[in-house]
C-alpha cells in the first residue's frame, strides 16, 4: 500500500466556525491550530497546506484559567531604545481581544513560509457577527 501525499492543487478547503465563549484558551488554540494545519483530516501532509479556513467569534469571551487573567502579559520590542512594551492581558482584552487568540495559535504553528500561509487563513472576530456567512462555516463543538 502506497503512502498518500497531498498535492497543493487537489485540496478542497472548507470553512470552520469556532465559538470562543467560555472555552479555555489553550484548548481552543490547539483545536484551531490543528484545523489550520489540516491535522484533523485524513489527507494531512506535513509539507503541504491542507488545512481549513477558521473563523473564530466571541474572542473577547475566551476563558483564561487560574491566575492568568491577572499575571499574563504580552511583550513587544521595536528594536529602538525604550521600545520595549509590556501590556497586561486585561488591556489587550479591552483594546484588541483577537490578539489573545492570534498569539496563542501562532505559537502552535510552524515558523516559516508554510506557517505564515496557514496563519493567514485564521479570521478572528471579537463579537458574534462575522462576514463569512456566505461560505456556510461548519460549527465545531467542544
Amino acid at each position: 500500500m502506497k503512502t498518500y501525499l497531498a498535492k497543493p492543487g487537489e485540496i478542497e478547503r472548507k470553512f470552520v466556525l469556532f465559538d470562543a465563549t467560555d472555552v479555555p484558551l489553550g484548548r481552543l488554540a490547539v483545536k484551531i491550530a490543528n484545523s489550520l494545519r489540516g491535522k484533523d483530516r485524513p489527507a494531512y501532509t506535513p509539507h503541504v497546506d491542507t488545512g481549513c479556513y477558521v473563523v473564530v467569534v466571541n474572542a473577547e469571551k475566551v476563558l483564561l484559567t487560574g491566575s492568568k487573567s491577572i499575571t499574563k502579559t504580552y511583550e513587544s520590542y521595536s528594536g529602538y531604545r525604550s521600545g520595549h512594551k509590556i501590556v497586561s492581558v486585561e488591556e489587550v482584552r479591552a483594546k484588541k481581544p483577537d490578539r489573545i487568540i492570534r498569539e496563542a495559535v501562532w505559537g502552535m504553528l510552524p515558523k516559516g513560509r508554510l506557517g505564515r500561509a496557514q496563519f493567514a487563513k485564521l479570521k478572528v472576530y471579537a463579537g458574534a457577527e462575522h462576514p463569512h456567512a456566505a461560505q456556510n462555516p461548519e460549527p465545531v463543538k467542544f
